[in-house]
């Protein structure tokens, strides 16, 4: 299945553009505001991005959401400089806490680690409490960034990470990536800290409903997270059973680079889509009902 995956991932870009957006379009939800777009590659469309965010809180207030969002700090101009992203992020974490909003630092590949951390640790110096950080659990320097972290009891959304990355910096073993999560989510767990626990994988799902009903925590204290249109009824399934689900939702007028880059970094992404898409093309794939035949 891995081969396969690949085999897809690779004929990706000769797809037709068209054939794409039929896709993407299930876990893409627009293009109205063009916040998809890491690729920049000056201040003044960093700033662009930054500014979009003014409109996104105002939707959510104006639409009564139980919502917030998520930034790449390269999207805001990590690599033009590091004043430069954090003055836009700054502005949108303040532009949040004035609606009573929140955003989420975003985890890019390991290059970006090392400033992603430091800015959200002078953001919370500065006594912003409205933001959170990601953490990936296949990089082996996650337990000692949780660690480093303890004294902040910061908001973390835990994932798997899906960049390539070196042996010597990231576990490539899938167990060893599963273990290493759920060892990040006890220590988050134990040191009080609020966790979105972002997986669609079972056992995880399953490990993460354990660990927090043995540590005596209530739906306030922590949430699951999944993709737009992926595992939808398993998603019912866990707000069924009483916790508290957020979807990310991604969209934006760069959203064809975005779903190739998604899929090229996580072939078995690609694989899941490809299977689900052509579920719904052909009739009696996936559980989708034949239609009766005429007698």
């Amino acid at each position: 299945m891995a081969l396969l995956d690949r085999a897809i991932v690779s004929a990706l870009p000769a797809v037709p553009k068209p054939i794409v957006r039929r896709i993407s379009q299930r876990y893409i939800a627009g293009e109205r505001i063009d916040v998809l777009g890491e690729e920049i590659t000056t201040p003044e469309e960093a700033r662009h991005i930054a500014y979009a965010y003014d409109d996104v809180f105002r939707a959510i207030d104006e639409q009564g959401l139980d919502s917030n969002v998520s930034v790449k700090l390269t999207g805001l101009g990590l690599k033009l400089g590091r004043d430069v992203a954090r003055n836009n992020l700054e502005r949108t974490v303040r532009g949040a806490a004035e609606r009573g909003n929140f955003v989420r630092i975003d985890m890019e590949d390991s290059s970006c680690a090392d400033d992603t951390l430091a800015l959200y640790r002078e953001l919370r110096d500065q006594g912003l409490e409205n933001v959170g950080i990601v953490l990936q659990a296949y990089l082996r320097r996650t337990l000692d960034d949780i660690a480093s972290l303890a004294d902040l009891r910061p908001n973390v959304r835990l994932c798997k990470g899906i960049y390539v990355e070196p042996l010597k910096i990231a576990y490539h073993d899938f167990d060893q990536v599963r273990a290493n999560f759920v060892r990040g989510l006890e220590a988050l767990l134990s040191g009080g800290s609020y966790v979105g626990i972002a997986t669609h994988d079972e056992w995880l799902l399953q490990e993460g409903a354990r660990l927090v009903e043995e540590q005596g925590r209530t739906a306030e204290d922590y949430e699951f997270q999944m993709l737009l249109g992926v595992r939808e009824q398993r998603a019912d399934e866990l707000v069924a059973d009483g916790h508290r689900l957020r979807i990310y939702v991604p969209y934006g007028e760069q959203w064809y680079a975005y779903s190739l880059r998604r899929l090229q970094e996580n072939p078995k992404i690609a694989g899941y889509i490809a299977s689900d898409t052509l579920g719904r093309l052909i009739p009696g794939r996936n559980g989708r009902p034949r239609k009766p035949r005429s007698r």
